[in-house]
């Protein structure tokens, strides 16, 4: 192809040395180029940016010089436990390009000076001459001028399941990565054949260097961090406006100023929840621990709460919804189609399966090259085809291992541009010879057609129409026929074959597919339940995708996308065409990323599903990435946050369950520190702008904030499940930690605690009894309340009185020590003198736990309240199939 040649810059005979070095110069090294890592010291000085974290910071200092150690050393550790997660996530982005990096091959094999030298493939530059064979990794992107049955196997880069057959010819310049036949991508892999390319592209200018570009992008934040800085800021903002007017107030009344500047630092510090970045942390490593017994590997900590976020789950096909395995599994003879099945050794849809069939089935696995694999007789490697048909052949016990290992009389490879491979075997002394291969080159060869009664004429239309009817389906169909031939015949002259034969007996045809993961369509179906929405995005065939999707039971009603299709629509028009559509096919790294970008931009939280070096982008982008541990590559593990051990995609929804019981969790957790705060904030205010003394002293109130919120509340991140978490749909977007329904609830229970609290404490005071007493009682009160509260916590939905007591011992546990507490510091002399708190006679005792409860009727009837509205929303989100708007 010389004006190849030309357009590069080189000829026959290569480059010369200095020519070389000039374009390496120019072009630099064929090597993936990683960006400059940020400075570790400055990655970590950004995790103290957040306005909570500097006025926890500020907390921890002032309760420092307080002397109130245990609050200091609580605050302390969860700011720092935050600043490490935070650095241990952006550091680890640097291993992505790494494993990129480990695709390159380390050396090429090169013309240059006029003959062949091996050099190393970072020294590759464009216009070099590069020789391939099988088993070589490409080292560059080449354009082939010579190929000889040359097959790539492109699966990392396009998702074929299937090898591709390569050639010379030119492709439309706008052709897609998995149809430029004429082109060998770097990365990939050499399966059969020979060729030799000439270099068009190194490093970044390769597909490779392309993808390597992509997953150096900033990957999508975790929607909880967003919540959670959101809240951050709101929570620093109300709770310093409010301490700064309790103390304003309390000096215009006449309050002693020591006195209100020490409330008002206690009042900030009741009132943040400092707790929640320790349980915010606690409650996903819970989900860690959870997902990983599941077989979920979660690598970025956040992840385990967008999963149970997640709106829309955009899969890879090849190696995620399917097993990566060519696998026949229909066959057709003049005694019709028949369904095969190797792993029952039957025609699952007539028992054992016909002579007619047998013979078809053995031409396939006696011209063949597929070798069996040593842990299983049913597993082969080498080209997907050959190892298909071998499989199903033994497996069905129509030829045997021993007939299969024979060497035959004479053999000729499949050749991609004849179409067919033959090979000659000797059975009962005889000569046979079978072939197999593409349908109509293979029909063309043969004259008849068996039958059970013996031979008849071909019937050509038939067995054509045969194979359109299987390709339908998206089946690869491969086509089978032999001829005993006589002593003496020319063909029997070598062991080497060539040329087409003549006078075959056609047997029948073979159609095979990447099956389905076992599992995936139930796993489907229940992301369908759990108002998540299934895509297949995949570089593969539009037509076999669809068809894979059918049995998969997503919506094929619509067209598939397909990047061609996608490079002639602006992001309004895709946002458009992605509201109804289940698969996108033959579409490129870069496409899979957009479809992923503008799905989110519809306020989707994406998890991305692959396995493959062109699933990358996407993973790396997508609100929460998840790769196959076993058959994934490297990079695609590297790019992901979630990786699946089992390679099993029902593991996902698995994995949406427990995401969700993690949001639930926080969200639990903040329910219950928010309505604290609230009662001791409301508690306090009100309480200043009356002519009573304070209603707890500042001491008084950091040990109700340690005994409830700083001991109860992480242990409620171990609460499981309500046991419905998929049956309801995905939380919407705009909510926050808290919907709507949970903020009225917050704001109940709390203004209840703060009003029970206040009215024993306000009683007391009338009543004459001295102030210690009173506060005494004002304390227990809201003690109590709280331990009654962080019970209600447990259920959103539910009545608390459903849940076992059993089911988080843990809680159990810590709230009987937090009372046990409060009954020690009341009743010991040595601890109650300085707290400022008297002994409560048995009677007072009874009072405050009884109108500490009364906090649970509030939380019940509320749940009562909106049970209906809820479930008239999950019923309607299910019934339309879509999830709400602003998702």
């Amino acid at each position: 192809m010389p004006e190849v040649l030309d357009r590069v810059g080189t000829g026959t005979t290569g480059l010369t040395s200095e020519e070389a070095t000039r374009r390496l110069e120019r072009h630099g090294p064929n090597r993936l180029e990683a960006t400059d890592a940020t400075a570790a010291w400055r990655v970590l000085l950004r995790q103290f940016r957040s306005p909570l974290v500097l006025f926890l910071m500020v907390c921890a200092a002032i309760t420092l010089v307080q002397g109130h150690l245990v609050d200091t050393a609580a605050i302390t550790a969860a700011v720092v436990l935050n600043a490490a997660i935070g650095f241990w996530q952006e550091r680890k982005a640097e291993t992505e390009v790494r494993a990129l990096q480990s695709l390159a091959s380390p050396t090429a094999r090169v013309r240059r000076d006029g003959h062949v030298q091996t050099i190393d493939s970072a020294d590759l530059v464009p216009g070099d001459l590069v020789h391939l064979d099988s088993g070589d990794r490409v080292p560059a992107d080449l354009r082939l001028i010579e190929a000889v049955s040359l097959r790539v196997d492109e699966s990392m880069l396009t998702g074929e399941s299937l090898a591709t057959d390569k050639d010379t010819d030119p492709v439309a310049p706008d052709a897609p990565t998995g149809d430029r036949t004429g082109m060998a991508f770097s990365g990939s892999l050499v399966s059969s054949g020979r060729a030799t390319g000439v270099v068009v592209g190194t490093g970044a200018g390769t597909e490779l260097g392309a993808i390597n570009e992509l997953v150096q992008d900033t990957a999508a934040a975790a929607p909880l961090t967003a919540l959670i800085h959101s809240m951050e800021r709101w929570i620093g903002l109300i709770v310093g406006i409010s301490a700064l007017a309790v103390f304003a107030a309390g000096l215009a009344l006449g309050h002693d100023v020591s006195l209100m500047f020490r409330t008002a630092v206690a009042l900030v510090v009741s009132a943040i929840p400092e707790a929640l970045p320790v349980v915010l942390t606690v409650a996903m490593s819970v989900g860690v621990a959870r997902m990983a017994r599941r077989n979920a590997i979660v690598r970025h900590l956040p992840s385990v709460e967008t999963l149970g976020s997640t709106t829309v789950i955009g899969s890879d096909k090849t190696g995620t919804l399917t097993q990566n395995l060519l696998t026949v599994e229909r066959l057709w003879t003049t005694e019709g189609e028949i369904a095969v099945d190797a792993a029952t050794g039957v025609g699952t849809d007539t028992g054992r399966i016909s002579a007619v069939a047998e013979t078809a089935l053995r031409a396939g696995a006696l011209t063949n090259e597929a070798v069996p694999t040593r842990d299983d007789p049913l597993r082969f490697t080498g080209d997907a085809v050959d190892a298909a048909m071998a499989a199903v052949a033994v497996g069905l016990g129509v030829v045997t291992p021993t007939e299969r290992a024979a060497a035959p009389v004479a053999h000729m490879p499949y050749e991609p541009e004849l179409g067919f491979s033959q090979t000659i075997r000797s059975e009962g002394g005889r000569p046979v010879l079978y072939v197999k291969g593409a349908p109509d080159a293979v029909s063309a060869m043969c004259s008849s057609m068996l039958t059970a009664g013996g031979t008849t004429t071909l019937d050509r239309a038939a067995v054509l129409a045969a194979n359109d009817a299987l390709g339908s389906e998206g089946l690869r169909v491969i086509a089978t026929a032999r001829r005993e031939l006589e002593d003496g015949d020319p063909r029997l002259a070598g062991d080497t074959l060539e040329g087409a034969p003549e006078d075959l007996t056609f047997l029948g045809l073979e159609g095979m597919t990447d099956p389905p993961r076992p599992g995936v369509q139930e796993a489907i179906a229940g992301c369908r339940s759990a108002g998540i929405r299934v895509m297949m995005i995949t570089g593969d065939h539009p037509v076999t995708a669809t068809a894979i999707a059918g049995r998969l039971g997503l919506d094929t009603g619509t067209p598939p996308l397909t990047g061609a299709e996608i490079a002639a629509l602006d992001d309004t028009m895709l946002r458009a065409r992605l509201a109804d559509a289940t698969v996108a096919a033959r579409v490129s790294p870069q496409d899979k990323m957009r479809i992923v970008e503008q799905l989110m931009a519809m306020g989707n939280v994406v998890a991305v599903t692959g396995d493959g070096v062109n699933d990358a982008p996407a993973l790396r982008v997508a609100s929460i990435g998840v790769a196959m541990g076993d058959s994934g590559t490297d990079v695609a593990r590297e790019a992901s946050d979630v990786v699946l051990t089992d390679d099993d995609f029902s593991t996902i929804v698995h994995a949406v369950e427990e995401g969700r019981v993690t949001f639930a969790t926080i969200r639990k957790a903040t329910f219950f520190l928010l309505s604290s705060a609230i009662a001791a904030l409301l508690a306090v205010a009100i309480n200043v702008f009356t002519n009573s003394p304070l209603v707890l002293l500042p001491v008084q109130m950091l040990w109700a904030n340690l005994v409830t919120s700083g001991i109860q509340v992480i242990a409620l991140a171990f609460e499981p499940g309500e046991g419905d978490e998929l049956e309801v749909p995905p939380r919407d977007l705009r909510e926050g930690v808290l919907d709507a329904t949970m903020w009225w609830r917050t704001a109940l229970s709390g203004v209840w605690m703060a009003v029970v609290t206040l009215v024993v404490y306000e009683r007391a005071i009338w009543e004459g009894v001295d102030t210690d007493h009173a506060r005494t009682l004002a304390l227990t009160v809201l003690v109590a309340a709280s331990f009654f509260h962080v019970m209600n916590a447990r259920a959103l939905r539910r009545s608390v009185f459903t849940l076992s007591p059993l089911a988080n011992p843990l809680l159990m546990a810590a709230t009987a020590v937090a009372a046990c507490l409060q009954v020690l510091v009341v009743s010991w002399p040595v601890l109650a003198g300085p707290m400022g708190l008297s002994p409560l006679s048995p009677g007072e005792w009874a009072m405050c736990v009884i109108v500490g409860a009364t906090v649970v009727v509030v939380s019940e009837l509320h749940k009562l309240a909106v049970k209906p509205a809820a479930r008239r929303r999950a019923a309607a989100i299910v019934a339309v199939g879509v999830t709400p708007p602003g998702r």
